[in-house]
């Protein structure tokens, strides 16, 4: 089975939209951005689209990537203060002179939509009520859309990064998974890929985990987006295995547009919550 991302973003942003149509106002998204890059370009197109798709309010500022780091995080702080603002995205990566760190820390926890702020994360280890960060979040979604059961289920997670891995596997916890953590430098990876009962591969290498590495009764989760001669490819063979294994998703078209979505259920969250 080739699980269908888009399908279930439509029901996610369906979702939103209902939410939100008898409010007094709209909630609204702000973006910062600094200078130029195509693939952030590309990323922020996606997200307004999928904003304005609900009839949510979105705002894109701008700034020169010579702009001092004081600069930003007062124009920050100015959206923490702002009540009509309810969510806040900081494009990374930043130009050297601004601290990453800062800017993470200078952003609402209650605006935070990437569920960066250590805030967040702590509340999130500790199984409370919290942000979650989009990609984590998007592939616990599919899990719920297509009723898989985690509870018992031996997971592998092929990445360590603090923005898919680490979070995801303490989400996986929570659902009383079973949950290795792997890398690209894992001796042995064949030996905790083959018995798993699901895998999550997000490890930024094209198509790294190939049909000999599992079982064909497992379920593959691929994160990955590389461009290779042009076309968009996932960290997954998925030629060689989308009819060998038991579901699937594709890149494009599987884990990235339930990414998009679950970034309104996000913004719902600090909507209500205001």
């Amino acid at each position: 089975m080739i699980i269908d991302g888009k399908e279930i973003a439509k029901k996610i942003k369906a979702q939103a939209q209902n939410c939100c149509s008898n409010c007094a106002r709209k909630p609204n998204v702000v973006a910062f951005m600094l200078g130029e890059d195509p693939s952030a370009e590309s990323y922020l197109r996606m997200i307004e689209k999928t904003c304005r798709s609900v009839d949510f309010g979105y705002e894109l500022i701008r700034f020169e990537t010579s702009i001092s780091e004081e600069a930003l995080l007062n124009a920050i702080i100015e959206k923490n203060l702002d009540r009509q603002v309810d969510g806040i995205l900081v494009q990374m990566p930043l130009p050297e002179h601004i601290s990453e760190e800062r800017v993470i820390m200078t952003i609402a926890p209650e605006k935070d939509l990437d569920g960066f702020h250590p805030l967040n994360a702590g509340r999130l280890f500790k199984g409370e009520k919290a942000t979650r960060p989009c990609t984590p979040l998007a592939v616990m979604t599919i899990f719920k859309a297509l009723e898989v059961d985690l509870d018992g289920k031996y997971i592998v997670v092929v990445g360590r990064s603090n923005i898919v891995g680490k979070p995801l596997a303490v989400m996986l916890m929570h659902q009383n998974a079973t949950v290795t953590i792997c890398h690209s430098r894992t001796l042995e990876l064949e030996a905790h890929t083959k018995k798993a009962d699901i895998i999550i591969v997000a490890v930024g290498i094209p198509k790294f985990l190939t049909k000999e590495m599992v079982s064909e009764k497992a379920i593959i989760i691929d994160v990955g987006m590389n461009e290779v001669d042009g076309q968009m490819v996932g960290d997954v063979d998925f030629e060689s295995m989308k009819d060998y294994v038991q579901m699937i998703t594709p890149v494009p078209g599987g884990v990235g547009p339930v990414t998009n979505a679950v970034l309104l259920l996000n913004v719902i969250e600090h909507f209500k919550g205001v």
